[in-house]
């Protein structure tokens, strides 16, 4: 693994800031929203991690990651877009929360990729993007995605009555 850069650095920092914001906004509000300080937060700089990504090339070109931060920055805006101009009607609540919490899920898998790819230094936990262990973490985090979603819109739901 490629040394890391100051930019890999700042994307790290940010990133994880950008989870522990999500975190706060769900458990405070029980969603993300732009409205909210914690979820405007978690938004700016998820556009800032999501930025910062694209600008890291350590494993030789445009891959998966980068594919990725496209995919959160699309999701951001469109659950933003959604949120602010309700395209949906009253639906909109729900493919936003779909949208804001997609970027979470775009968040962790190359956190986890990573993180097992370089930690321990010098014996990394894995060696391999076809590593059981990493795919365990990724099924792990699409279904705690889809769970929390489930969540989110039960209470929308409960609102909505």
């Amino acid at each position: 693994m490629p040394a890391m850069t100051l930019l890999g650095w700042f994307h790290t920092i940010m990133g994880v800031a950008a989870i522990l914001l999500a975190a706060a906004a769900l458990y405070r509000h029980g969603l993300i929203r732009s409205s909210d300080r914690e979820g405007a937060a978690y938004l700016v700089i998820t556009l800032i991690v999501a930025g910062s990504a694209l600008g890291i090339y350590n494993q030789g070109g445009f891959g998966v990651a980068h594919y990725l931060a496209v995919l959160t920055l699309v999701a951001a805006f469109g659950g933003f877009i959604l949120e602010r101009f309700n395209l949906f009607g009253r639906f909109s609540p729900y493919f936003q929360a779909i949208a804001y919490t997609a970027t979470i899920l775009f968040h962790m898998i190359p956190a986890i990729t990573d993180f097992l790819r370089r930690l321990p230094v010098g014996d990394p936990f894995i060696d391999s993007f076809d590593s059981p262990v990493l795919q365990g973490f990724h099924l792990s985090f699409l279904g705690l995605y889809v769970l929390g979603v489930a969540v989110q819109i039960f209470k929308l739901r409960a609102q909505a009555s």
